[in-house]
This record gives C-alpha cells, structure tokens and sequence, in this order.
C-alpha cells in the first residue's frame, strides 16, 4: 500500500513538473514568436525609408544633413541584433524620420505629391503595426518573466537555464515632440 502511495505521489509530481517545464517552454516560444513579428515590420519599415528619402531629397536637395541621420541610424537599426539594442537603434531612426518629416512640412508641392503621399501612409501603417507588435511582445515577456521569478516554477527554471526577457521600450526621448530649427 506504501508502496502504491509514493508511485502515486511520484506520478503526481512528474505530471505537474512537466507541466511547468511546458508552461516555459510555451512562453519562451511565444517570445520569440512576438520578437520575429517585431522583426518583420522592422525590415519593412527599413525598406520604406530610402524611398522617402529619395521622395524628399527631389524637393528639399539642401536638408543633407538629415538625409545623412537617417542613412546612419537606419543602417544601424538594421544592424542591431538585441531587443535592446533594436530599441535603441530603432528609437533614433524614429526621431530623424520625425525631423524628414518636419522639413516636409515645409514643401507644400512635397506634401501634394502622390508618391510622397503614399509613402507617408505606407510608413504610418508599418508603425502601427511595430506598435501593435511590440505590445504582443512586451505582453509575451512579462509572462515569461513573471513565470520563471514566481515559485515553484522559479526552481526549474533556474534548473533549466529558463532566462528573463527584456522589453522593447520606446526611450524617454521619443516621448517628447521634436524640435526643428531651419
């Protein structure tokens, strides 16, 4: 009878001990799920800028200087390989494409063109788009975060290597409006 019990109790603990191995492993994929939907509306928003660039520089030849910003930070963007690293890369690009935008504000016959037009809302529809996936991100990793550190799984998870995630945050700077000085 002793011996039933303690099968039945190691049955028990094996089933719940799989279950919270899956649980990590779920969320953990989930991560990385959301993270290449984040990836993918990048690449798209990097293959939008050099168009608008170009739309831009038609019109407005002598703002070289931020034409040359957005080269830099787009390439770096591009470049990054980290969600921190991203982040920060892709909130710099977010502040020169603000900046394009405002010397565009400046060129009414740039504002009336159809192609500066339609760049301008295929470039808002990608935003919307990062948004909506960074939110799925983010909610991703606060639930693997908040699983791995909540006991018991925080006992396996520290068994298995199970690691925090960080979240794609948008920089303190990004929240300001930017200021343009002609």
């Amino acid at each position: 009878m002793i011996v039933i019990i303690f099968l039945a109790i190691l049955v028990v603990v094996a089933v719940v001990l799989t279950g919270m191995y899956n649980s990590l492993v779920q969320l953990r994929v989930r991560c990385d799920s959301a993270w290449s939907d984040i990836d993918v509306q990048l690449k798209r928003r990097h293959d939008l800028i050099p168009n608008l660039v170009e739309t831009v520089k038609g019109y407005a030849a002598h703002e070289k200087g931020t034409f040359e910003s957005i080269a830099k930070f787009r390439s770096q963007a591009m470049q990054a390989t980290t969600p921190e690293g991203k982040a920060g890369a892709e909130n710099q690009l977010s502040g020169a494409l603000k900046s394009l935008f405002a010397v565009a504000e400046n060129y009414p016959q740039l504002k009336a063109s159809e192609e500066f037009t339609q760049l301008q809302g295929s470039l808002s529809q990608t935003e919307n788009s990062i948004q909506s996936s960074r939110s799925n991100y983010n909610a991703a990793v606060q639930d693997l975060n908040t699983k791995i550190q909540v006991f018991p799984t925080n006992i396996l998870a520290g068994m298995f290597g199970f690691q925090g995630r960080q979240f794609f945050e948008t920089a303190e700077g990004d929240r300001e409006p930017v200021a343009v000085k002609f």
